[in-house]
């Protein structure tokens, strides 16, 4: 009886540790996040409405916004990374992001979480955190 007990604490303790892990650690670190991330921005990039966000842009300044976008959501996933971008309000001023824009972005986040299999709750974790950034985003 001691046994069955001390196995079946020795699993809930598994289990309730792997829930108190970052959802950084959950999504696989940093080179799960760094290339869910060039997935998403080639996706965006490629969009015939968002193109337009990355029309004339030069390739320096797109691989330094791909590194930000890593950092950030390495930093606010719970990961060691810093981010030293703007904030999103002073990023996204005057870019003219509107409704029709943020559901395509969002259509594409979800694909790209799909395609990269990343499961539910940490699925549900990521697009729950990009939604709450909407309306420093969307115009």
């Amino acid at each position: 009886m001691k046994k069955i007990l001390l196995s079946i604490m020795l699993i809930l303790s598994f289990l309730q540790a792997d829930q108190t892990k970052s959802l950084y650690t959950r999504l696989g670190g940093y080179d799960a996040i760094a290339a869910i991330s060039k997935d998403f921005h080639l996706r965006l990039k490629a969009d015939p409405q968002l193109g337009r966000f990355w029309a004339n842009r030069g390739t320096d300044g797109m691989e330094r916004e791909l590194q930000l976008l890593i950092n950030f959501l390495c930093a606010s996933s719970g990961g060691p990374a810093y981010y030293l971008g703007r904030d999103m309000p002073t990023s996204h001023k005057g870019m003219n992001i509107n409704e029709s824009d943020w559901k395509i972005f969002m259509k594409h986040l979800n694909e790209t979480l799909d395609k990269y299999k990343v499961k539910n709750p940490e699925h549900d974790e990521v697009v729950n955190f990009i939604e709450s950034l909407k309306p420093q985003i969307v115009e």
